[in-house]
C-alpha cells in the first residue's frame, strides 16, 4: 500500500509541476468559460430568464444559471486535453515506461486519473474567483459545500476517464482533433448547460431534448448545480458514477497488454 500510495502521489505532482509551466494552458482554460460569462451571458441577460423551478426558488439571471455549465465546460476540456496528453506520451514511450511499473496497471490509470481530475478542479476553482469577481457569484460556501465538492470531484474524475478511454482508440495526435469535435462539441450543446431542458421540449426540439437527457454531461452539471442550493438532484450522481466506473473499467480493459494499447505495441504501432 506504501509503494501504491507513493506512486499515487509522484504521478499527481508530476501532473502539477508540468502543468504549473504551461501557463497558456491555465489561461485558455480560463479565458473560454469567461468569454461565454462576460460575453455571451451579458447578451442574453435580460432577454432569456430561468423560470422559478428546481433546484431555484425565484427568478435568477440567464449568467447565475450558465455558471454550472460553465464550470462543467472547464472540466470536460481539461478531461479531453488529458486525453490528448495520455497520446502524446504513448507517442513519446513514456506511458510503456509508466505502465511496467510493478504495479497493477488499473492503479497505474487510476493514479493518472486522479492527477487529471486535481488539475481540472484547480482550474475550475480559478474559474469560480474570477467569475465572482466579474460579479455572478456562485453558492459554493455554506452547508452545502460538502455536497458541491462531491459532485464537483465527481464530475472531474468521471470526463477524465472518458478522456482516458478515448486515448485507448485515439492512435494518433493527428486524429486527435476530429475526435474531440464529435466528443466535446456535441456533450456540451446536447446537454443543459446553456438552457434547460424544458426549454428544448418547449421549443419543439424533441431530438436534441432526449439525447440532452441521456448525455452523461448533463447529470455532472445538474448534479452540480442542484448541490450549490442543497437540493436533491435525483438519479444524477448515480448517472455520473455508473458512467465513471464504465469509462474506467473499458479503458482499463483497452490498457491490457493482450488488446488495445498492448496488442498495438506488439503488432508494430504506436508506443
Amino acid at each position: 500500500m506504501k509503494h501504491a500510495l507513493q506512486a499515487l502521489w509522484a504521478i499527481v505532482l508530476r501532473e502539477l509541476l508540468k502543468f504549473g509551466r504551461q501557463y497558456g494552458r491555465l489561461l485558455s482554460a480560463i479565458v473560454r468559460p469567461l468569454l461565454w460569462l462576460a460575453v455571451f451571458a451579458a447578451g442574453f441577460r435580460n432577454v432569456f430568464g430561468v423560470a422559478i423551478v428546481e433546484p431555484y426558488d425565484t427568478y435568477i439571471p440567464y449568467d447565475v444559471y450558465i455558471a454550472p455549465g460553465l464550470i462543467g465546460m472547464v472540466l470536460l476540456f481539461n478531461g479531453m486535453q488529458s486525453s490528448l496528453a495520455m497520446v502524446y506520451d504513448r507517442e513519446m514511450g513514456l506511458m510503456r515506461l509508466l505502465l511496467t511499473a510493478p504495479l497493477p496497471r488499473p492503479w497505474i490509470l487510476f493514479a493518472k486519473l486522479c492527477a487529471t481530475a486535481v488539475l481540472s478542479l484547480a482550474q475550475a476553482a480559478v474559474f469560480v474567483i474570477v467569475a465572482a469577481l466579474l460579479g455572478t457569484a456562485l453558492p459554493v460556501f455554506g452547508p452545502q459545500t460538502p455536497m458541491v465538492l462531491l459532485a464537483a470531484v465527481s464530475a472531474a474524475l468521471m470526463l477524465g476517464a472518458l478522456g482516458l478511454l478515448l486515448s485507448v482508440h485515439v492512435k494518433q495526435l493527428e486524429n486527435f482533433a476530429g475526435t474531440m469535435n464529435f466528443v466535446i462539441f456535441p456533450m456540451y450543446f446536447m446537454s443543459s448547460a446553456l438552457y434547460p431542458l424544458w426549454k428544448l421540449e418547449e421549443s419543439g426540439a424533441e431530438w436534441v431534448y432526449r439525447i440532452a437527457q441521456f448525455n452523461p454531461f448533463t447529470h455532472a452539471v445538474e448534479w452540480i448545480r442542484f448541490a450549490m442550493y442543497g437540493k436533491d438532484p435525483g438519479l444524477s450522481p448515480w448517472i455520473v458514477l455508473g458512467t465513471l466506473a464504465l469509462c474506467f473499467a473499458v479503458a482499463s480493459w483497452g490498457y491490457d497488454p493482450q488488446r488495445g494499447f498492448g496488442a498495438l505495441t506488439k503488432r508494430g504501432g504506436p508506443a
